[in-house]
């Protein structure tokens, strides 16, 4: 008999090698096709280089699916695929009581059990650690390697192929089509015949092994899910954020250039990108990140749309190029993917560890606009709307990602360019081309410079780091100057208020007992506890902030309307600094979390219960 459920969370786990990447993925990309709505997070080794069978080289994909909206990968997960025993010692803590663990028996032998840290002559599939849970233990490694008996790959590429087996199952556990996996297969190993015979041969394998083994009890249906009428697709935070970048360039018929260097969790944003040179894109894998950072800035007085693009300790090393661009007052977007810091910290894990250096890391006073994106989809608009402000306003922008909404996808409706802001670049008309006396730092009401690009007749001026002078940008020593202009470029950031969205509320009423303000990646874990909150009555909302500095123009009249305003962050305190300093009479709490991986709701729920109860709720 069929279970219908409205939702499920599995998590795929095993070693780096074991492919649980791209069996996430492709299951994934069969939810997106049966129209269920899903969040996912990819979560990769701690080391890089892990040996085999250790923890630290354990690889986890956790998808979370249902028939109705799904703001995150969910805390904890019903079904566990373990393909070894330290996949099983790292995840199992996190399988829902009565949840299903799935196992290949060939990654429990002495080996893999002395590499987890179990006891090798413990025979573990047999022992009372599953007690709790419903057992699906299969034998993935010999399955494999009969199904591919008479193939002619070799033992070590019949062993990584076990994954396909497992993808089989799954997608039969729960009523799934094989049409988008040997599509997938058809395209991937169109080159290599062998391959894409043993992979097809393999989920075919897996898929029909659930209906011969007696595993019917454990068939379920997870439903689609009511979206909005549109047409859709699977997205990355890294694509999105890409297909943003080239929409603000095909919006303003400029070619984009992105100068980076490869640095994770932000390397895919390079690969993306290069792949579309033949759509106005020129990418440029730099040696360094001033490098990368200048060769943007070039792009942009050259009159390309200059991006450049980094993580955490790249952004650091950018800071001097950033001022730069500041101070020729030239479009610049600086995207950070942020990973856990400080200096190489751990890369392949999340954590909102950069407003503060983004806010005030550069030498002297170098205000810039900061727009943060708060999930995969979202990166597009976010992506969209910094190439907006740095063109219309002449500045450098840091649009901020992480680790979390990169890596993660989610349905995503293809937007209609009609449906977006219009772009206008502050470019000289063609009377002003024509007149004499040119003054490059002569500016608009909202202190807005013009962009010249090189080769005009008579329109050169000086560039460089040092002072400008008001109006002429000729290099100036004097005191009285200087203060001018640093007010000027203040006031300029400040003037951006007026031209971004008001800031409105995700969910809940708008006032109240309880404010949980989110940034970034915090949003779906805030909303699923919001709704569960508002179910059990207490008086709460939320609201997401994307465009950080500077902040909406109504921010502050939305944060006095409640008793108590929470901020959870994935750092000590970051966003909440910010706001104490301009809202210094809220009374604010904060939730911090520093351990590369992102909020649960249930953390977030017990924090505004503690405060609630405290007698901001009645």
């Amino acid at each position: 008999m069929q279970r219908i459920k409205e939702d499920i969370a599995i998590k795929f786990a095993g070693d780096s090698g074991d492919g649980m990447q791209l069996t996430g993925s492709q299951f994934t990309d069969n939810t997106a096709l049966y129209g269920n709505d899903f969040a996912t997070f990819p979560n990769y080794p701690a080391e890089i280089r892990a040996p085999q069978g250790t923890i630290h080289g354990v690889s986890g994909f956790q998808i979370h699916f249902g028939s109705h909206e799904i703001n995150t990968p969910g805390d904890d997960f019903d079904v566990l695929v373990a393909m070894n025993a330290a996949a099983l010692k790292d995840s199992l803590s996190g399988l829902k009581i009565g949840g299903i663990v799935i196992v290949d028996q060939g990654g429990f032998d002495k080996k893999n059990m002395r590499l987890a840290g179990y006891d090798p002559d413990l025979d573990l599939l047999q022992s009372s650690i599953f007690d709790r849970y419903e057992l699906i233990s299969i034998d993935a490694t010999k399955q494999t390697n009969e199904v591919l008996a008479s193939s002619s790959l070799d033992a070590k590429e019949k062993d990584r192929s076990k994954n396909m087996f497992v993808l089989g199952l799954i997608l039969w556990m729960f009523g799934r089509s094989l049409d988008s996996v040997n599509s997938f297969i058809e395209k991937k190993f169109k080159s290599n015949e062998a391959l894409k015979e043993a992979n097809s041969r393999l989920v075919k394998a897996g898929y029909y092994f659930g209906e011969t083994a007696e595993l019917a009890r454990y068939k379920t249906e997870v439903k689609p899910a009511e979206l909005a009428h549109g047409e859709y697709r699977n997205i990355m935070g890294n694509k999105a954020l890409s297909l943003g970048l080239m929409a603000a360039a095909a919006n303003l018929k400029l070619p984009l250039f992105y100068g980076s260097y490869p640095i994770t969790p932000a390397s895919d944003i390079l690969h993306e990108l290069a792949r579309h040179d033949g759509q106005g894109v020129q990418t440029f894998q730099a040696e360094d990140e001033i490098a990368a950072a200048c060769s943007a800035i070039g792009a942009s007085f050259g009159g390309a749309l200059g991006i450049t693009g980094t993580s955490g300790p790249g952004l650091a090393l950018k800071s001097e190029a950033i001022n730069l661009a500041l101070m020729l007052e030239l479009p610049l977007v600086v995207v950070d993917v942020q990973r856990a810091g400080p200096s190489t910290g751990m890369p392949t894990k999340t954590e909102q560890s950069d407003l503060l250096f983004a806010m005030f890391g550069r030498n002297g006073e170098s205000p810039i606009p900061i727009i943060s994106a708060h999930s995969p989809s979202h990166c597009f608009e976010a992506a969209y709307w910094a190439c907006k402000i740095a063109v219309e306003h002449m500045t450098p922008v840091i649009l901020m990602s992480d680790g979390y909404i990169a890596n993660g996808s989610e349905p995503w409706k293809f937007p209609q360019m009609s449906d977006m802001p219009d772009i206008t670049a502050n470019y000289l008309s063609p009377k002003e081309i024509e007149q004499e006396g040119f003054m490059p730092y002569e500016r608009n009401a909202a202190l807005v410079r013009k962009w010249v690009s090189p080769g005009i007749k008579g329109k050169q001026h000086r560039i460089g780091g040092l002072e400008k002078e008001l109006l002429t940008g000729n290099v100036s020593y004097d005191p009285e100057n200087h203060q001018m202009m640093t007010e000027i470029r203040a006031q300029k950031v400040m003037n951006i208020s007026a031209f971004i969205p008001k800031q409105d509320f995700i969910i809940g009423a708008t006032n109240g007992d309880l404010l949980i303000v989110g940034w970034g990646n915090t949003t779906g874990a805030i909303k699923s506890a919001v709704k569960i909150l508002l179910d059990e009555q207490f008086e709460v909302a939320q609201i997401q902030i994307d465009f950080i500095h500077p902040f909406p123009n109504n921010l502050g009249d939305i944060l006095a309307g409640f008793k108590v305003v929470l901020v959870p962050e994935l750092n000590k305190g970051q966003l909440i600094k910010l706001l104490q300093l301009e809202n210094p009479n809220i009374d604010f709490r904060s939730l911090n979390k520093i351990k590369g991986v992102p909020f649960k709701k249930i953390e977030i729920i017990e924090e505004a219960k503690n405060i609630l109860k405290g007698g901001a709720h009645a």
